[in-house]
């Protein structure tokens, strides 16, 4: 057996002092040209599509293809280019679809082909109204939205919601930020995302609330970052607390939370405006713009919520929040789920609540 060479050590060379920097910047720039790349395939694949569907919606109202021809379609296709994805029968139909749910070409080219195709198709399944599927396609680009993100803005019905909370905003803060800060408020707000019982008090949405912030600051949507929940603050040696205090980075401004757990009351803007007075005075700095309240109610009366407003000069939107309410459980489901009691435990203890007897 011949004999191994020795492994000999070879002094590493000692790197340029502007070589770090030099690898991290050429980083960035393959990553920034590995995601142009991605982009611009995405936008061509989208396109092809639109013109597919486009040629096979004109067929088929000259000639009246039917499923057969899309079938002979797609295996030919198919075969031709074994090495796409996406000719299924299927999904030709998705693009004949697509063509006859987006006329215009001008829209396909500077907006929806900015899109992932399974948010085009979920679109296109999911919202009929032209107008109210071009606004989320507008969203979705706008706040880069995944497509599961998509599906839950769709089914919670963010459309009709967004800017729809009753505020002062017009009478209280500067034009440009007032009709962006109304669009920012919704009405009502879905926290879906918890399970409360009919006598779940306000402490309980509040904790049930920051256990799920990421779902919490995606339904309060873009720009809220989160700062804290329960602040406390003293004036003249008695303390104060804010139920959630957040910050909103389109807007800069503190954002003041306040949630209760029953019908709007009157006097409930007399202390958000408290709050708001003392944010600005000891959080704002010279590059914030005037703080604004959020109060969340269970129930409002229109009316009573537009009289409390009227004279506020702090700038306040009221909105509904809403969750699943659990009353009671069929006979056959009440020994496998848990309780009202065990899931008011959850929020209070934040554990997971045990099973119920069987």
């Amino acid at each position: 057996m011949a004999a191994r060479r020795p492994i000999v050590q070879r002094p590493v060379a000692q790197l340029p002092s502007g070589y770090a920097a030099l690898l991290k910047d050429i980083k960035a720039r393959v990553r920034a040209a590995q995601l142009k790349a991605c982009l611009a395939v995405n936008r061509e694949l989208v396109l092809l599509y639109w013109h597919i569907g486009r040629e096979i919606l004109a067929r088929q109202k000259q000639e009246g293809w039917g499923a057969k021809v899309i079938d002979r379609l797609s295996r030919d296709l198919a075969h031709e280019f074994p090495d796409m994805r996406g000719f299924s029968p299927r999904n030709l139909l998705f693009m004949r679809a697509f063509a006859d749910g987006y006329a215009d070409e001008t829209i396909v080219k500077q907006l929806v082909s900015l899109l992932p195709w399974g948010h085009v198709v979920r679109l296109l399944q999911a919202v009929k109204p032209p107008a109210e599927r071009e606004w989320y396609a507008r969203a979705a680009v706008e706040h880069g939205w995944s497509r599961n993100v998509l599906v839950h803005q769709i089914e919670t019905d963010l459309y009709h919601r967004q800017g729809k909370a009753l505020t002062n905003f017009k009478r209280t803060l500067p034009a440009p930020q007032s009709d962006l800060a109304q669009q920012v408020l919704k009405d009502p707000y879905t926290f879906d995302f918890l399970t409360l019982g009919p006598a779940a008090r306000e402490r309980d949405i509040e904790q049930g609330l920051v256990r799920h912030v990421a779902r919490f600051l995606l339904e309060l949507g873009s720009g809220f970052a989160f700062v804290g929940e329960q602040y406390r603050f003293e004036v003249s040696d008695r303390e104060f607390i804010i139920d959630l205090l957040l910050y909103h980075t389109r807007l800069h401004c503190y954002v003041v939370v306040e949630l209760k757990a029953g019908e709007f009351k009157p006097e409930h803007t007399g202390q958000l405006n408290f709050y708001l007075s003392a944010v600005d005075d000891r959080l704002k700095t010279a590059g914030d713009n005037p703080s604004i309240g959020i109060l969340l109610c269970a129930a409002k009366d229109k009316l009573i919520v537009e009289y409390a407003l009227r004279d506020v000069k702090k700038p306040i939107g009221v909105a509904e929040w809403r969750t699943r309410l659990v009353r009671s459980l069929p006979r056959q489901y009440k020994g496998s789920l848990p309780t009202i009691e065990e899931l008011e435990a959850e929020l209070t203890r934040g554990t997971k609540p045990p099973p119920g007897n069987r």
